[in-house]
């Protein structure tokens, strides 16, 4: 292959990669070419690489730990609110999620 042919068809390549094109069955123009359509990402979404709610959940669950202690009935006092990216029940300095029926008690790492 002749370094001519190699660089046609690497610029057609390129081009096809970079570009929005595809053929149309219908249509007054069969065959349009664009701009490639922005990436599909969505901030917010758990496998998106900046999204920063994925990076706290993820921290959020490297750290909270559930233990095998439950309690059918939080005691007085306790206070339902976000600690450490997640969502508990704070009494005093034991933290407890609801699962079910009961509530099990967390360990923050």
């Amino acid at each position: 292959m002749t370094y001519k042919k190699l660089f046609f068809a690497l610029g057609l390549a390129g081009v096809l990669t970079f570009t929005g094109f595809h053929i149309e069955e219908q249509g007054s123009m069969p065959l349009s070419v664009g701009l490639a359509t922005p990436a599909g990402a969505v901030i917010g979404r758990p496998l998106t690489p900046l999204s920063y709610a994925g990076v706290a959940r993820r921290t959020t669950r490297r750290v909270v730990t559930r233990t095998t202690t439950t309690i059918a009935v939080l005691p007085a006092g306790c206070r339902y609110g976000p600690y450490y990216g997640g969502y508990y029940y704070r009494c005093g300095g034991y933290y407890y999620a609801k699962s079910g029926n009961v509530y099990v008690q967390v360990i923050v790492q």
